[in-house]
């Protein structure tokens, strides 16, 4: 093996020579910066509020935005959701018991 061919050198045997390799400093970030769990936090609001109000409607867009925030690499993602399907479950088991009462 000649110095040239070494593989040693940290480049890609594989790889051409002639091709420029991209900057680290200009490929995408694969996770979201930390502090913005934004999709996450709207998430655990709407699994809140489904158990007093509308819990499919609002139990449904905690699980999704849940599960958007979790694949865009927001930590709290997964808990959001699993906070919204836990929401909807004691929100229409609330509303089966409020509406029992009334009709007795």
């Amino acid at each position: 093996m000649t110095p040239s061919q070494d593989p040693s050198q940290g480049d890609d045997p594989a790889r051409p020579r002639d091709e420029p390799q991209p900057p680290p400093d200009l490929q995408p970030p694969l996770k979201q910066q930390r502090g913005t769990q934004v999709l996450s936090i709207v998430g655990f609001a709407c699994a809140a509020v489904a158990v007093v109000f509308l819990p499919p409607l609002f139990g449904l867009a905690g699980i999704v935005l849940g599960i958007v925030g979790h694949t865009r690499g927001e930590p709290l993602g997964k808990w959001a959701a699993i906070a919204g399907v836990v929401g909807m479950i004691i929100g229409m088991l609330l509303s089966f018991l409020v509406v029992g009462t009334m009709t007795r």
